[in-house]
């Protein structure tokens, strides 16, 4: 109770500054990041990625994440502090991760942030970490205002958000099974790619052509949503035959098809969702969201209908502690109260909660 009271006043203290300083923690997956945000200003962005470590199992193991989270995190977090030339003395406010995610990861994060709120008595947020990927925005255009439409591309996520205000925020359509950085990460093991398999596909990609025909889910109707399955299932199919034959599978082809068909969908979707609902602001958000055909597509074609569309910058884009300070600098603006050091993770955590 001494805790909380004493993290409320702190917390009320500081909310009408614009330069709180904020030490954000993000385990959800395999980065263990740490970043260090002054109001809208990114000071520090320290981040450990554990890709090396789990190539060579073709994805994420959950214990081995955990397990890494826990040797990597101290560090990370000095290292922030190092490179924003801070002692925790000038921290405002402690923000983390507490869901979506892997369970364990997110635990590692959780239990971290609530010890050092604890001894620090510095005020605790616990952050969404969708709702994080979307307030990256904030970080690379902190002008930026709802309302506005955002596609969260990522490996868990396919989802067109209408962020309404800074609190509110609207499921317009979403996947109905693989979300489409898992439809990456799935079609670049058929096609003998190392994980993470988005930035590997797209570089097989650039000496492909798009001549291999893929099915298009919900072709024809009235939805938002997502769908790829049958496209990830339809990629393993045509590669299937073409080993059965004893032909030489077109490779880069297969992956610029992939890509073409994915990207179209998302991008027709979320500028659908705008011109009907009459929004003139499109932000991506997410680590597909770094995918430069994506970038391209949603650019040139918002264009054409007077859309306006933002993205991070590729840093901003994967797990890091930045958009999560950036989210719970939000959360202070709008009045959030600090949270208590009883928080536990929530891996099935949804954008809306």
């Amino acid at each position: 109770m001494e805790y909380i009271e004493t993290a409320n006043r702190k917390l009320d203290e500081i909310r009408q500054r614009e330069d709180i300083v904020i030490l954000a923690i993000e385990s959800s997956c395999d980065e263990t990041a740490v970043a260090i945000t002054k109001g809208r200003q990114l000071l520090a962005n320290a981040i450990a990625s554990q890709i090396d470590i789990h190539k060579r199992f073709g994805g994420v193991v959950p214990e081995i994440a955990s397990r890494n989270h826990t040797l990597a995190i101290d560090g990370v977090m000095k290292e922030a502090l190092k490179q924003a030339d801070m002692t925790l003395d000038d921290i405002d406010c402690i923000a983390v991760t507490y869901g979506a995610g892997l369970l364990g990861a997110l635990l590692v994060g959780v239990s971290y942030a609530k010890a050092l709120a604890y001894a620090t008595q510095k005020p605790l947020i616990a952050v969404n970490h969708i709702k994080g990927h979307i307030a990256a925005n904030y970080i690379a255009k902190p002008d930026l205002q709802p309302p506005y439409l955002c596609l969260i591309a990522s490996g868990g996520h396919t989802t067109i958000a209408y962020v309404k205000s800074l609190g509110e925020v609207e499921i317009k359509g979403t996947t109905q099974d693989d979300a489409c950085g898992e439809a990456f990460d799935k079609v670049a093991r058929v096609l003998g790619l190392p994980y993470p398999g988005g930035p590997q596909i797209e570089k097989l990609a650039k000496d492909g052509k798009p001549t291999i025909e893929l099915p298009t889910p919900y072709k024809d109707k009235d939805t938002y949503d997502f769908s790829y399955s049958g496209i990830k299932t339809a990629v393993i199919n045509y590669a299937h035959k073409k080993e059965q034959k004893g032909e030489e599978l077109e490779r880069a082809d297969l992956a610029c098809s992939f890509q073409e068909k994915v990207t179209d969908i998302m991008v027709n979707n979320t500028l659908r969702c705008a011109c009907d609902m009459n929004v003139k602001t499109v932000v991506i958000a997410g680590g597909v969201g770094a995918n430069g055909v994506l970038r391209k597509k949603m650019s040139e074609r918002a264009e054409k209908l007077g859309i306006q569309v933002y993205y991070p910058p590729m840093i901003l884009c994967t797990d890091n502690g930045a958009m999560i300070a950036s989210e719970a600098y939000n959360m202070i603006k709008r009045g959030a109260k600090a949270t208590d050091i009883d928080l536990d993770a929530n891996a099935n955590l949804r954008v809306w909660e």
